[in-house]
C-alpha cells in the first residue's frame, strides 16, 4: 500500500506524519567541481561549482564516441566499416606524439569498432583524430558537429575545439554538461556504453588497461571516461548501478590519480547508502477521476503517460504528497490522453516534480436531451461559483 498521499482538486489533503528522514552531509571533496546525478530521472543528488566552466582535458572523448555512435545508428557508418588513419592522426595522436594512444600505424586502415574502443578504453588521440577525419573530413569540422550535439542535448556551457581533449583556447565544458552527456551515453546508446565497462584493450600487439581505476575496485562501476592534462588536473565520469539505480559522478580538477578515484567512489558510496530512486505511479495506472459533462459517462479516469520515479532521501517515500489539479468544466468528447490536470509531487516544501494528468479512457458525447440537461445544470454550476467568488 502506498503511503505517499493524493490530494484532489489541490483543496483537501490528508496530513502525513511520517518520522524526518535524516540525511548526513556530503562528503568532502578535493574536486575543484563535482556532480552527482540518478541516471534515470536526472535528479542532482550532491554539486559543487557545477557550473564553473572549466577543462574538460579526455573527457572530451565521450562526445567523440557519442557522435560515432550516433553516426552508425543513422546509417551513416558501420561498425566494420575501415578508416584509413592519415599521417597527421599519426603525428598528433600516434607514438610520435607522447599522449595516450592506440598506437596506430599511419596509412593503416581500422575497423571502427576497433577504434572506438580505442578511443574508450585506451583514451587514444590517434583514435579521435581518425575517426574524426573519416566523419567530418578534418577535426575542425568534426568539432562543430560535436558543438552542434552538444545544444541539442542541453549543453549549453560547453565548447569544443577538438575530438581529443588536447588544450585549446575556448575548449571547456561545466560538470553538469558533462553530466547530461554521460547520462546521454548511457540511455541512447547502451550497446556501445557497454564498451565503457571492458577493462582491457589490446591492439596492434598491445595490451592497455582501462585508465578508470574504478573498474577494477568496485563491481558496481561499468564506465566511463577519465581525463588529464597539467592545466585541467584529473578528473573522472564514472557511473555504477546498484539494483535498478544507476548514478553518475563528475570530478574535475583534482591532484592525483588516485584523487579522482577517491572522490568519485566518496560520491558514489554516498549516493547509494543515502538515496533511492522510487517508482510512485505507474505508466496507465489509475490515480485519480474527474466529472464530465454531456458525455455517455459522467466520470472519467485520470492516469499519466509514463511511469513516475522520484530520487529521494531512503524512507523519504513515506512522506510525499501528491497534489491533484483537475479542470473544473471537462465536456464530453473526452479523448484517450488528453490533458485534463496536473499531478505535483511534493516533499515537505520542495517541489518534486509536476506531471499531465490524462483521460485514461475516451467519453464520446451523450445525445441531445442528455447534452440539454448537463447544459442547464452547468449554468447553475456556474452561478455557484460565481457567487462562491
Amino acid at each position: 500500500m502506498r503511503s505517499f498521499v493524493v490530494c484532489l482538486l489541490a483543496t483537501i489533503c490528508v496530513p502525513v506524519f511520517a518520522a524526518q528522514v535524516i540525511v548526513p552531509a556530503p562528503p568532502e571533496l578535493s574536486a575543484k567541481a563535482y556532480l552527482l546525478i540518478d541516471a534515470d530521472t536526472g535528479k542532482v543528488i550532491v554539486e559543487s561549482n557545477a557550473d564553473e566552466v572549466m577543462e574538460p582535458a579526455s573527457l572530451t572523448k565521450m562526445m567523440t564516441s557519442y557522435i560515432v555512435s550516433e553516426e552508425i545508428e543513422s546509417g551513416r557508418l558501420t561498425e566494420d566499416a575501415l578508416v584509413l588513419v592519415s599521417d597527421d592522426a599519426w603525428r598528433r595522436g600516434g607514438s610520435a606524439s607522447g599522449s595516450s594512444t592506440m598506437f596506430l600505424d599511419p596509412r593503416s586502415e581500422v575497423r571502427v569498432i576497433d577504434l572506438l574502443r580505442g578511443v574508450i578504453i585506451q583514451s587514444g588521440n590517434d583514435a579521435s583524430i581518425a575517426l574524426a577525419q573519416h566523419i567530418a573530413g578534418d577535426e575542425s569540422a568534426f568539432a562543430d558537429v560535436m558543438n552542434q550535439q552538444a545544444q541539442l542535448l542541453g549543453m549549453n556551457s560547453t565548447n569544443f575545439e577538438n575530438a581529443t581533449g588536447w588544450p585549446a583556447e575556448g575548449h571547456v565544458a561545466t560538470a553538469r554538461d558533462l553530466a547530461i552527456l554521460a547520462r546521454a551515453l548511457v540511455n541512447d546508446h547502451p550497446e556501445h556504453y557497454a564498451l565503457y565497462s571492458e577493462k582491457y584493450f589490446k591492439y596492434n600487439g598491445i595490451n592497455q588497461p582501462n585508465r578508470n581505476r574504478l573498474l577494477f575496485r568496485d563491481d558496481s562501476v561499468d564506465g566511463m571516461k577519465t581525463g588529464h592534462t597539467e592545466s585541467a588536473g584529473y578528473c573522472l565520469v564514472a557511473s555504477a548501478k546498484q539494483d535498478d539505480m544507476r548514478l553518475i559522478s563528475v570530478v574535475l580538477g583534482t591532484k592525483s590519480d588516485s584523487a579522482r578515484t577517491q572522490d568519485s567512489q566518496k560520491l558514489l558510496s554516498y549516493g547509494f547508502r543515502y538515496y533511492k530512486t522510487y517508482t510512485l505511479y505507474n505508466e496507465g495506472e489509475a490515480i485519480s477521476d474527474a466529472r464530465v459533462w454531456k458525455g455517455l459517462a459522467d466520470k472519467v479516469s485520470l492516469t499519466v503517460n509514463s511511469d513516475i520515479e522520484v530520487t529521494i532521501p531512503r524512507g523519504a517515500h513515506k512522506s510525499v504528497k501528491a497534489v491533484t489539479r483537475v479542470d473544473s468544466i471537462i465536456e464530453a468528447p473526452v479523448a484517450p490522453g488528453q490533458i485534463l490536470g496536473s499531478l505535483v509531487l511534493k516533499l515537505e516544501d520542495e517541489v518534486l516534480a509536476e506531471y499531465d494528468l490524462v483521460a485514461a479512457t475516451k467519453v464520446d458525447e451523450a445525445g441531445f436531451f442528455a447534452r440539454t440537461w448537463d447544459s442547464i445544470m452547468l449554468m447553475f454550476e456556474d452561478d455557484e461559483e460565481a457567487a462562491s467568488e
